[in-house]
């Protein structure tokens, strides 16, 4: 495979592009916006309305992902797919400058159109990954995506902090589509065109409907393709939920302000920019299933540590500890499911990939609202049932075999 640096830097643009929606709008602002001035309710209904909007919008992913997928690879349609969902997302962020306090269906709509196009495009996105990098620079050419994606979520909160100090939330939701449109230019005009598929986008769509429980099987098929997903599916549902929930978390239970909570999410950038940088090399030498074990022992080691702290200096170390973990664990999971995909069913492996993700995800907000809410607004619980998703992914893991791996023999394991 040739390798262009050209199209690996339009590439990773993206990422950096891309970054600033969910450091802004899943993280750090837009839900204590919702929870404090759309909802306005003490008692976790903020947070069970947050939860019920992450789930949703993942939960119509993670079941579109798959066939779509499929879809794009069958009638070589990738990029029109990408092209369109990103506009989906640009759109749902735009409508939150007419939101007023008390919309809160409007607000939980539009996050969900929002959410749904930023991760629906991700799926066409990452399917990019096997087609630009030969298969020994995956985990390098994937921790500089999500290195640069920390980078660019960093100076996109640089960017709206001031906005958001002084409560102008239409200049910071404007700030996100204006960026995000920008920085994707290059990734848009530089990227491998869609080719001609096996069938027309129409006939595609009728045969991968009618075939959807082939789809699912030839995916299955794969015997570590399998097992990595099953393992995926729990401890992604960790690391999506804390995303989801961060900033809530932050400004509830540690008593940050909007403010503090963009300085704080700034310095998990950083550090998550830094561990995803650090690791990508790493990720090659070693194998992910390596680096994605010690991360996942990191994770279970904060999990149980956020049940106890207290104090907001606390958070911040540990704070710092995650988001290394956050930007490695990231990184290595793409790559190492890279390394797993069958050639030419790239968009379709990576919508199973979202499949996994996502449905997971709808469990973690859920789990943790719901405990929350039981709880009477106390988050504390909900730290540890998210300790227990990491533990049972890092255990599921331990059943893959790394193609990467060190002395690693070629083929499929039983």
């Amino acid at each position: 495979m040739n390798y262009d640096k050209r199209t690996v830097r339009s590439w990773v643009l993206y990422d950096f592009a891309n970054s600033i929606y969910p450091a802004v709008i899943t993280t750090a602002v837009f839900p204590l916006f919702y929870v404090n001035f759309i909802v306005a309710d003490d008692g976790g209904l903020g947070e069970l309305w947050w939860g019920w909007a992450v789930s949703l919008s993942a939960l119509v992913v993670a079941f579109t992902s798959p066939l779509l997928g499929a879809i794009a690879d069958r009638s070589g349609a990738r990029k029109k797919f990408f092209a369109s969902y990103v506009t989906v997302c640009l759109i749902g962020v735009a409508l939150m400058t007419t939101l007023e306090p008390g919309m809160v269906v409007a607000g939980f709509v539009f996050f969900v159109v929002a959410n749904v196009g930023f991760e629906s495009a991700l799926v066409f996105y990452n399917a990019y990954l096997p087609d630009i990098s030969p298969p020994e620079k995956l985990g390098e050419v994937s921790g500089k995506g999500f290195g640069w994606g920390y980078l660019g979520s960093a100076l996109g909160l640089i960017l709206v902090l001031p906005f958001g100090m002084s409560a102008r939330y239409p200049f910071v939701w404007m700030t996100v589509v204006a960026f995000f449109v920008l920085f994707s230019i290059p990734a848009f005009r530089i990227l491998p065109r869609d080719a001609p598929g096996q069938m027309r986008m129409g006939r595609a769509a009728v045969w991968g409907i009618a075939n959807l429980k082939k789809i699912t099987a030839e995916v299955w098929s794969v015997p570590d393709l399998r097992k990595f997903m099953f393992a995926y599916f729990f401890y992604i549902d960790g690391v999506l939920t804390i995303i989801a929930m961060a900033g809530v978390i932050a400004g509830v239970t540690f008593g940050f302000t909007t403010e503090g909570v963009i300085i704080l999410f700034l310095i998990v950038q950083f550090s998550a920019l830094a561990g995803a940088l650090a690791m990508a090399k790493p990720t090659d030498r070693v194998g992910p299933k390596k680096v994605l074990t010690w991360v996942l022992m990191l994770w279970v080691a904060a999990g149980i540590s956020a049940y106890f702290i207290q104090g907001q200096t606390a958070f911040y170390v540990l704070a710092v500890v995650a988001g290394i973990g956050l930007g490695t664990a990231q990184s290595a999971s793409r790559a190492f499911v890279a390394s797993l995909i069958p050639d030419g069913r790239e968009a379709q492996i990576f919508g199973f990939y979202a499949l996994c993700g996502k449905s997971s995800s709808v469990i973690g907000p859920l789990l943790f609202g719901g405990v929350t809410f039981l709880a009477g607004g106390n988050q504390r619980p909900g730290f540890l049932v998210l300790t227990a998703l990491f533990l049972i992914g890092l255990i599921l893991l331990q059943r893959v075999r790394d193609p990467k791996a060190p002395g690693a023999v070629q083929g499929a394991s039983a």
